[in-house]
């Protein structure tokens, strides 16, 4: 019997119904083991994202950028890294935080105006959130650059939704790298909207296809499958690494919330189109594979819903008992060395404030 074969200009391992697809080019074996961590992945990256989502309508957190939806993209392309590649993200990778080992209090802290993002991005070669829309582009082309001249054997991904590529930054990033071969994967989420403005306002072509003119292969992938996710986004670090350049991948997405919770995404799109992408669910997919294949059984599902639900009750209680920051630790972590005009700067602070003190 014949598998069947993915749509056109897409590629795709696992259908909406939970069916195995062969490619010829993008093809991935993965054992049961690794398939159950995938969907485990995915949950639990969808709890953080929903607990986030609650904690910011209940006042807690200034504001957040959810995932949902997107979750296959950023799990699969966050589990084709190497400890030794660098990720650039935006301000809505997760998934990808979660896939490098930040934990997630440090994303809920960022949101919550209590640090400036808490980790440390050489500890888990994952790079601060970038909130000015693709500039991270350009910084990841850079590092890139930086490794191809230390000889190492390492690749940068960086992370920008579709309405990035409209923007000067990225096709910037898109020329050095091109012209230099920098071993850069630069990873396009399209969730389909900018924000209000649909994908046809962005480009009369298909993204993936603009890599063309730059110079480097351009790739589309089914964004809510994890497999094809990460066996083309593996693919193409490998190339990077080996020297043959960049690679766009367009991962071919939805995104089923609002841009951030200040948005209101029933004022510009309709129900239909929402229900419609429902079907493709990522996680839904996974359950259905393993359930198929009798590579889980429902303890199994059980057993990772109840993790899911430990992991929000903790995450939420971690997030209340955040302390304020002192006003002066602004100052903090600007420059590597002592710098006069900083201190100069703390000075006058630390003097304002005290004037509120004494009228107290």
């Amino acid at each position: 019997m014949t598998a069947p074969t993915a749509p056109p200009e897409l590629v795709q391992l696992l259908t909406p119904e939970g069916e195995r697809i062969e490619h010829p080019d993008y093809d991935i074996d993965l054992t049961a083991e690794e398939v159950r961590s995938l969907y485990r992945d995915l949950v639990l990256v969808r709890r953080v994202d929903l607990e986030a989502v609650a904690l910011q309508r209940q006042g807690e957190l200034g504001l957040w950028a959810s995932l949902l939806g997107q979750e296959a993209a950023q799990v699969g392309s966050g589990r084709a890294l190497t400890d030794a590649d660098m990720a650039f993200p935006t301000y809505r990778e997760h998934g990808v935080a979660w896939c490098r080992g930040v934990d997630p209090l440090h994303l809920l802290g960022l949101f919550r105006g209590v640090n400036h993002g808490g980790w440390d991005p050489y500890e888990h070669n994952f790079h601060l959130y970038t909130i000015v829309i693709g500039s991270q582009t350009l910084h990841s082309v850079g590092y890139a650059m930086g490794i191809q001249r230390d000889g190492a054997e390492a690749a940068t991904i960086v992370y920008f939704g579709d309405g990035a590529t409209s923007q000067g930054d990225v096709n910037e990033a898109f020329i050095w790298a091109s012209v230099f071969n920098a071993p850069v994967v630069f990873f396009c989420q399209n969730n389909q909207w900018a924000i209000s403005e649909p994908l046809e306002k962005q480009s009369k072509i298909p993204l993936y296809k603009r890599a063309s003119g730059f110079g480097f292969p351009g790739i589309r992938v089914d964004g809510n499958d994890v497999f094809a996710c990460l066996a083309v986004t593996r693919a193409a670090l490998r190339n990077a690494r080996e020297g043959q350049g960049p690679t766009l991948v367009e991962a071919f997405t939805y995104r089923m919330g609002a841009h951030t919770t200040s948005d209101d995404p029933t004022r510009y799109r309709v129900a239909d189109e929402l229900e419609a992408w429902k079907l493709k669910d990522p996680i839904e997919r996974v359950k259905a594979y393993l359930f198929k294949n009798q590579l889980a059984d429902q303890e199994f599902f059980d057993k990772i819903d109840a993790e899911a639900d430990l992991l929000g009750k903790d995450l939420r209680a971690r997030c209340l008992a955040l302390p304020d920051p002192q006003p002066g630790a602004i100052f903090d972590h600007v420059y590597a060395e002592p710098h006069a005009l900083l201190a100069e700067e703390r000075e006058q602070f630390t003097t304002y404030l005290a004037g509120f003190e004494g009228a107290q």
